[in-house]
């Protein structure tokens, strides 16, 4: 025997006490699991409710095999609720009294839930449902209902949003009459009074109806004129249904269908409406995204029970057992017993819920419960509020080969066409808003209008008022033989044009709106209350929208021209009198000019005084004729003497392009005024209309009397009238003699006034605001509203109406345009001309400047050239420039003393020096010592060619003979300069009064 059999056989013993313990362990293990159990009502009879528990089966026989540490396992007792209330209460009265739940799936129908509810709440047992989807339950508010699905109300937003995005303004629901028809009711109205969507009729249909009876209540819906129907039913009574419907025509062509996933989601179960009879149908199912766990349930599901379909109640049954399985091993250290209470003394008056015994883990499971989430099979399972959330429908359409989605609805964004999907596989929308080609009742793809008249239905009665003026808007005659009604008018014709434009036929007749002996009434308000009444189902004509019409009825958008104003004569004011001829320039443009032409005249005086050496011989006043007189003239350009200054002769230019543009300026406007005929209102503001008092018309019938007192006219000025031609009448009587000076009335009626009377009358401010003429709806609410609105637009935007308003109103384009609401003539003002007399004044100081810098700069050129002086009197020697003579007589004096201090060399040195010095010399002899130079700066230019001569070869005596010549002559030039102002300030025509200095 080897060592290795030895220790084999040695150790055989132990390994054969270890799997010995092994199994003990096992088997105690397996005892250990504690079995909880729970109760399923359901009706097991039905085709749901079969598949439903297989579904809860699979869910936990998967679960449990996928967690063998699970110390709980829960026990199923099933209990037939046979499809009824009182089934389904005595099943769950039975699991708990005698079975003692821990909880109960179910029941089936949402009409079974509110007791099985009310034992839960009582018992603390948490009721999960699958199926019971009215929104009705929550209101029972018993925190031991758990729904493990959506509620209905989830769905109305989806609903709603493919309302509104075919422009449906009315529909009908259809429900079963029960609680899980009548649950969402209440949601559909809010949904759509946030889209202005009106419920016309509420159509219950009973589960226990016949056909005959639901034949019936179709057939009352088609003589309405509503076609958009939403059913709201479970398959079994809208298979009849749909059924009746087609039978009946209600299935053709016009008519619309929503069916919600009370019909849709169970399709496929056996007994299910047919597709031939819902060909047509739009239905919003229940979407549940792709994932991985529906794919492998789908493939499971197939490979054991075949080819029979699980539906959306299956998956939420799936999900429901694993949320509870889970839930019960959270609490698996819990007392899982019951509080047992016995009344012995209850008597004949007890009832078994006196003894309904108490679930001590009630409690903790339901916190279980509401914090339990994991991703199931329909989707991530998490409670809000104790169900679930739903966030994307399926938009489907239904054909005769089967359901086509057509789009989604998604939360927080709406319809789209199709889902996208990111790389985690969480689906997301990236398509554009809308759905896809829907096939509608009747094989067409024309979305239907949602409104029609109904064929059997009654015309529609319109009223018409009856008036005796202002006919080319309204006119109602009747034959006197036959009583045959002729209603004609623009008003008629523009109501017949759009009713033809309608996608679908509306029969109307029109009704005159007249007093029982055959009169016109005129009380437009009376007319549109008899439509809210009721009396009528509209009304045509000249009515005007006004607030408190539409709380009564419903208006179309206006046709005509808004807005009410007063009408006044005119009068020609066309300008006339003595002073005429002022008018056309204002008073400052006159002052601006009075004051240009004296400027002109005393620059033009500067100008002569300084060139002309006559025009300084005459006398003071001749200077002022002949200066203004030259100045003035160019107003009529007859200056016939040329002036001497050419700078006198460029300002004459500039003014007189100045005098040109003002006279002829002056000459237009006086023009227009004396030959433009100026028409005025008599009245410019309604507050002189209050002021004056005067007599004012308004239209029999009209809105205009109200406006009046409202704006504090007394109502005993005022007067009625018809027509346009009494209109005229009460104008021409003026208030003196009973008539009026002014009427207020609608712009319509004020245009066809003034297309026959427009050069006698006018308008005047304000214009109160009014929305025109409409036409009252048919009746309040009514979808023609929104349709006759459009057509409106489109037959003002086109030519028709223009055809129509000339066919009544062709004498308007006789009216030339004019406008008489200036205060004022035209006159031309100063602004106008402001950067003329700027050219004017700046021509002027320009022209001023250059002559005096060019006289002077003569002046000193002439006294280095040595020219004579000129004598007392003659050139430039005049008053206003003596000053600057004495300036210049102290600037040589200045100019001498750095002449002889920038003298360097000896003077007289060279030959031109000698001859310079030797001609100064002959010069003084022969004047006999007494010679005055010519002007200061040529006796400056003597002093220097004297002072510059010799610049070498003289000697010192030479020089300082020459040194004293030169300041000998400088004091002889300096006393003469001081004799000569002296003169010059002793003259008789001295100016102003100025004294000679001493």
């Amino acid at each position: 025997m080897s060592f290795s059999d030895h220790i084999v056989s040695r150790s055989l013993p132990i390994w054969l006490f270890i799997f010995l313990i092994f199994l003990v362990l096992l088997g105690k293990s397996q005892k250990e699991v504690l079995k909880v159990k729970v109760g399923v009502v359901l009706d097991t009879n039905s085709t749901l409710a079969d598949l439903s528990l297989r579904a809860i089966n699979m869910s936990l026989s998967e679960l449990y095999n996928t967690h063998n540490g699970f110390k709980t396992r829960i026990v199923l007792n099933i209990r037939n609720s046979k499809g009824t209330v009182v089934g389904a209460a005595a099943s769950a009265l039975y699991l708990i009294n005698k079975r003692k739940v821990v909880a109960i799936i179910g029941p089936g129908t949402s009409m079974q839930a509110p007791f099985l509810i009310n034992l839960g709440n009582q018992s603390q047992v948490p009721i999960v449902t699958f199926s019971a989807t009215s929104p009705l339950l929550d209101s029972l508010r018993s925190p031991y209902f758990i729904r493990a699905t959506h509620d209905d109300s989830a769905q109305v937003h989806a609903i709603s949003a493919i309302i509104e995005s075919f422009r449906w303004r009315e529909v009908v629901p259809i429900y079963v009459d029960n609680e899980f028809g009548e649950g969402i009711l209440p949601y559909l109205v809010d949904a759509f009074q946030e889209i202005n969507v009106r419920i016309r009729y509420r159509s219950a249909i009973s589960i226990h109806s016949t056909d005959d009876q639901i034949k019936k209540e179709l057939y009352r819906l088609m003589t309405m004129p509503t076609r958009v129907f939403i059913l709201h039913m479970l398959p079994d009574p809208g298979s009849r249904l749909f059924k009746i419907a087609r039978e009946i025509g209600m299935m053709n062509k016009g008519y619309a269908w929503i069916v919600t996933n009370g019909i849709i989601d169970l399709m496929s179960l056996r007994g299910g409406p047919s597709l031939e009879d819902m060909h047509g149908v739009l239905g919003v199912k229940t979407y549940f995204p792709r994932s991985k766990e529906l794919a492998y349930l789908e493939a499971r599901w197939r490979k054991r029970f075949g080819g029979e379909e699980l539906t959306h109640f299956g998956y939420w049954a799936y999900d429901a057992a694993t949320a509870l399985a889970m839930s019960v091993e959270q609490i698996s250290n819990e007392n899982m017993s019951f509080n047992t209470t016995k009344n012995i003394s209850r008597g004949d008056n007890g009832t078994d819920l006196d003894d309904l015994d108490v679930a001590l883990s009630g409690p903790k499971l339901l916190q279980a419960l509401s914090t339990v989430t994991f991703k199931g099979v329909a989707g991530r399972f998490l409670l809000e509020n104790r169900k679930l959330e739903p966030t994307t429908f399926k938009i489907i359409n239904i054909e005769e080969s089967g359901e086509r989605a057509v789009g989604f609805w998604k939360s927080k964004v709406g319809l789209v066409k199709r889902l996208g999907v990111d790389q985690i596989g969480t689906n997301i929308s990236h398509s554009s808003r809308g759905l896809r080609t829907i096939i509608w009742p009747g094989d067409t793809t024309l979305v239907p209008k949602g409104w029609e008249i109904p064929i059997n239905g009654k015309k529609l009665r319109i009223a018409v008022p009856k008036k005796d003026g202002f006919n080319n808007f309204l006119k109602v005659t009747k034959d006197a033989n036959t009583n045959a009604l002729t209603i004609t008018g623009f008003c008629i014709d523009v109501f017949d044009a759009v009713m033809r434009q309608l996608p679908y036929a509306v029969p109307y007749e029109y009704v005159p709106f007249e007093t029982p002996d055959g009169k016109g009434d005129g009380n437009y308000n009376n007319m549109v209350y008899k439509v809210f009444l009721g009396e009528f189902d509209g009304a045509v004509g000249d009515t005007t929208i006004l607030a408190n019409r539409s709380n009564y009825v419903d208006f179309a958008l206006p046709y005509s021209e808004t807005g009410v104003v007063f009408v006044v004569p005119v009068k020609d004011e066309r300008e006339k009198g003595e002073w005429v001829f002022l008018k056309p320039l204002t008073k400052q443009l006159w002052c601006m000019i009075a004051a240009a032409f004296i400027y002109i005249g005393l620059v033009v005086w500067i100008f002569e005084y300084i060139a002309d050496p006559t025009f300084r011989t005459q006398r003071f006043t001749e200077k002022i004729s002949n200066v203004f007189y030259f100045s003035f003239s160019t107003l009529f350009f007859a200056h016939r003497k040329p002036s001497t200054s050419i700078y006198t002769r460029g300002l004459v230019v500039i003014w007189c392009f100045v005098v040109l543009i003002l006279t002829q300026s002056y000459t237009a406007t006086l023009t227009s005024m004396l030959t433009v005929q100026e028409l005025r209102p008599t009245v410019r503001h309604m507050d002189d209309l209050k002021k004056s008092g005067v007599n004012i018309g308004y239209q029999k019938g009209s809105f205009t009397l109200e406006k009046l007192k409202q704006e504090g006219f007394k109502e005993s000025k005022f007067k009625i009238y018809n027509s346009p031609e009494e209109m005229r009448e009460l104008f021409l009587k003026t208030s003196s003699n009973g008539g009026i000076d002014a009427a207020f009335d609608e712009v319509p009626y004020v245009k066809l006034f003034m297309a026959k009377y427009c050069q006698k009358y006018t308008i005047i401010e304000p214009t109160y605001k009014a929305d025109g003429f409409g036409f009252v709806s048919i009746p309040l609410g009514s979808p023609l509203v929104p349709d006759i609105s459009r057509e409106i637009l489109n037959l003002t935007e086109g030519e028709t109406m223009r055809a129509i308003e000339n066919k009544w109103f062709v004498e308007e384009k006789n009216c030339p345009d004019r406008n008489t609401t200036d205060d004022t003539p035209i006159q031309l003002d100063h602004h106008s001309f402001q950067a003329l007399f700027m050219i004017v004044f700046a021509s002027s100081l320009l022209l001023l400047f250059i002559m005096l810098s060019c006289r002077r700069y003569q002046e000193g050129r002439g006294n280095m050239n040595g020219d004579p002086p000129n004598p007392p009197g003659d050139g430039p020697d005049d008053h206003l420039l003596l000053f600057l003579l004495i300036l210049a007589s102290r600037r040589y004096q200045q100019r001498r003393g750095n002449i002889i201090g920038a003298q360097s060399n000896p003077p007289g040195d060279g030959p031109d020096g000698q001859d310079n010095a030797r001609a100064n010399q002959n010069r003084e002899v022969n004047e006999g010592g007494a010679a005055e130079p010519a002007d200061n700066e040529h006796r400056i230019v003597e002093v220097r060619e004297g002072v510059n001569i010799g610049d070498g070869d003289g000697d010192g005596d030479h020089e300082s003979h020459r040194i004293g010549k030169v300041n000998v002559q400088l004091q002889r030039q300096q006393s003469q300069v001081r004799r000569r102002c002296n003169k010059l300030f002793s003259e008789k025509n001295m100016p102003l009064g100025m004294a000679a200095s001493p």
